[in-house]
């Protein structure tokens, strides 16, 4: 029985390992860009991985069983390392296909079929560079195992180095990679280094390894031609103005023919926020976060609001409604991504001196923080989800720990023209904190604002105190607030941090709306 005892080979184990999870954890920023990053992408992103690896540790023993050779070996990983790189280079007439197929985030109708079909024909591109990759561990095995009264050592330390390089791939990508040259250039890094390392041992092994070399050559080549554009294209009549991929999210900021500018993320099906130079309204959900204080009881007035949080700070647009209106000496606005937050602050005229923004995670900022609020404000979509931990009883309680005795949370929740199951469960988690809370459906949208007080309220505060109002945005956001308030009753158990469905909630919620229109 042949062994290779060459520790080349373990660079090249340790290269494949690295290789297959920079893969999946780019393949994910690949599709986020069209389909957004929910736990059902991920899901079906990991679920098709596996798959896939599991075909080729089935394919690689036997195919190492089949020609024990290291030249065999090689050839197999420069196969994959060209694969691998191709993904993002032809990717881009699908995703493109795929986005224009998706719905507007305002106008939610659409085919499922075709956007579940767009889905799955990315995912098919992963099939061939991943299956390649699965071989590599059973085919090294049986290179190296010289006696089998070793093959557990053998194996072992096989695992090892290839789960080694698997931990340089999870981190290399999101930390450093994507952040610094974008993702369809840290596949062509992973690809290229595979491709070295198997050309050169190709060579080492006496294959001819120089009639491969039409491979990073036709890479290259493609790279040159399709990189240059934006990741994702926006729509007719919009300008680009800013593209940026960081460690979490694709961010562009478009602007269009009236000069509104509006903060996309990922999928870019749901503005994240909105801008224009000689206008505070914008006519959807940011408008009424401004009539939280007002549920108070009477008599109001704008100096009650001194100290503001806002969980989702985006680009900007509650703190810049709130200055306007109310003038508080102290805004923390929290947003995870600090690409967004010098988006913002380029794009958005996100500077005021009052606003101290935070590069954190809204809950853990909520738990740390020493400052006591007025208004905490929550509108960290990831459009259509609410993150998780940040709608439940746990994260609600840490609020409500940061309120004053007169303080209110606002927070922004999907749901359809007659679908209200996501807004029904987010009450019933409100109130197992907060004694009172009031809906209202934004018109024309997918939205609802919730408003929770920590003194017990009725709509009736906001009825009185709309006389005492004087600033004309204020007033006519109330008036609006007024109108469209509704008396929806809670429904469900409560969300927990040891139970919260809330994708599987909205997923229901669209499913149904997709199906019946409603």
């Amino acid at each position: 029985m042949a062994k290779h005892t060459d520790r080349y080979l373990y660079l090249a184990v340790f290269s494949a390992g690295m290789t297959t999870l920079a893969v999946e954890l780019s393949a994910a920023r690949l599709l986020g860009a069209v389909f957004g990053t929910s736990n059902v992408v991920w899901a079906n992103v990991i679920g098709l991985i596996l798959i896939y690896l599991t075909l080729g540790y089935f394919i690689g023993g036997r195919w190492a069983d089949r020609s024990p050779h290291l030249a065999t070996f090689y050839r197999l990983l420069i196969w994959a390392a060209f694969s691998a790189g191709l993904i993002p280079l032809v990717s881009d007439p699908i995703l493109d296909v795929a986005a224009r197929a998706l719905p507007s985030a305002n106008e939610l109708s659409g085919d499922v079929a075709v956007i579940v079909g767009s889905f799955a024909a990315v995912l098919v591109l992963f099939a061939l560079p991943v299956t390649l990759l699965g071989c590599v561990s059973p085919f090294s095995i049986r290179l190296t195992l010289g006696d089998v009264r070793n093959a557990g050592d053998v194996s072992g330390r096989v695992y090892a180095i290839s789960t080694l390089g698997s931990l340089v791939g999870t981190f290399t990508p999101v930390l450093l990679l994507i952040p610094a040259v974008g993702t369809a250039r840290t596949f062509l890094t992973f690809s290229a280094w595979l491709m070295a390392v198997a050309l050169v041992g190709l060579a080492r092994a006496g294959g001819r390894w120089w009639g491969y070399l039409w491979m990073p050559l036709l890479l290259g080549g493609l790279a040159w031609l399709s990189l240059p554009g934006p990741v994702k294209p926006v729509k007719e009549g919009h300008q680009l103005l800013f593209e940026k991929e960081s460690a979490y999210n694709l961010i562009q900021v478009v602007e269009d023919e009236d000069g509104w500018r509006y903060l996309l993320l990922n999928e870019g099906q749901g503005w994240h926020s909105l801008y224009h130079p000689t206008s505070l309204l914008t006519g959807f959900s940011w408008d009424y976060f401004l009539v939280g204080p007002l549920f108070n009881p009477p008599p109001f007035s704008v100096d009650q609001v001194q100290r503001v949080a806002i969980i989702g700070l985006a680009g900007g647009t509650i703190a810049r409604q709130y200055n306007a209106v109310y003038d508080p000496q102290l805004i923390d606005g929290v947003e995870i991504d600090p690409e967004i937050v010098r988006a913002g602050r380029e794009y958005f005229e996100m500077t005021a001196p009052n606003l101290n923004t935070v590069v954190a995670d809204g809950r853990y900022f909520l738990a740390h923080t020493d400052q006591v609020y007025d208004v905490v404000a929550v509108d960290a979509y990831r459009l259509p989800y609410i993150p998780w931990h940040l709608a439940t009883v746990e994260f609600f309680r840490a609020a409500r720990e940061r309120l004053d005795e007169d303080g209110v949370l606002i927070v922004n929740v999907g749901r359809t023209e007659s679908d209200y199951r996501m807004v029904r469960a987010m009450l019933a988690t409100l109130r197992a904190v907060f004694p009172s809370t009031h809906v209202i459906p934004v018109p024309d949208s997918f939205n609802a604002i919730i408003v929770a007080t920590v003194q017990p309220s009725s709509i009736d505060n906001l009825a009185l105190n709309l006389g005492s109002v004087s600033h004309p945005l204020l007033a006519q956001v109330g008036e609006r607030s007024l109108a469209n308030w509704q008396p929806i009753e809670a429904d469900g158990p409560a969300f927990t941090d040891d139970k919260a469905p809330v994708e599987q909630l909205t997923n229901l919620v669209l499913m149904r709306y997709f199906l019946k229109g409603e």
